[in-house]
């Protein structure tokens, strides 16, 4: 029996993971995570996008979201993903100190050739799984979750340590993006 995931109501916080196609390492990259921030904040500042807790890993993204102001969650996630996949791609198309620029470039190109809703290039698999976080101990376990993330993937000893996490917000200290805690 498969599990259907869905976006239900918007106000709700959903856990989501958002992957690269073939799971490739390119938010090793410090300016294609800090793309990533950017755009967050303007969905943020300008799409009603409340983002309570966030890892950005090599190859895919943790979030636990929701939206105000009556903005659909599964709009703000379609645009945040169809914009930055434009933007990475371009970045990644003019970006000459890319040392795996050809091999990137291919893996993106030959799977839009293969999607049936892109064209030219695809940069996120289509999936998100979003997970309606209903009860305390549901949010609660994927926030650790989220945030233990980089120590088991051996980046960091702690969580706080990770700067594109929101651990170290919830500890008090600043992060890169604004978290409203829950």
């Amino acid at each position: 029996m498969s599990t259907v995931y869905r976006f239900t109501e918007n106000d709700i916080p959903h856990f989501i993971t958002m992957t690269l196609v073939e799971w490739i390492d390119l938010f090793n990259r410090q300016r294609y995570k800090d793309l990533l921030v950017d755009n967050l904040k303007h969905c943020i500042k300008n799409k009603g996008l409340v983002i309570h807790a966030y890892v950005i890993m090599s190859n895919h993204i943790h979030l636990i979201v929701r939206t105000k102001n009556d903005e659909k969650l599964a709009s703000v996630v379609r645009d945040f993903k169809r914009y930055t996949a434009k933007v990475i791609y371009e970045t990644l198309k003019s970006d000459n100190h890319e040392s795996r620029k050809n091999w990137l470039k291919w893996i993106v190109e030959s799977q839009g050739e293969r999607s049936s809703s892109n064209e030219n290039m695809k940069i996120w698999r289509h999936e998100n799984h979003p997970i309606p976080l209903t009860t305390n101990e549901m949010i609660d376990q994927r926030i650790k979750y989220i945030h233990e993330n980089p120590v088991r993937a051996g980046i960091c000893y702690t969580p706080a340590d990770y700067i594109y996490s929101s651990a170290g917000v919830y500890e008090g200290e600043n992060g890169v993006m604004k978290v409203e805690l829950i």
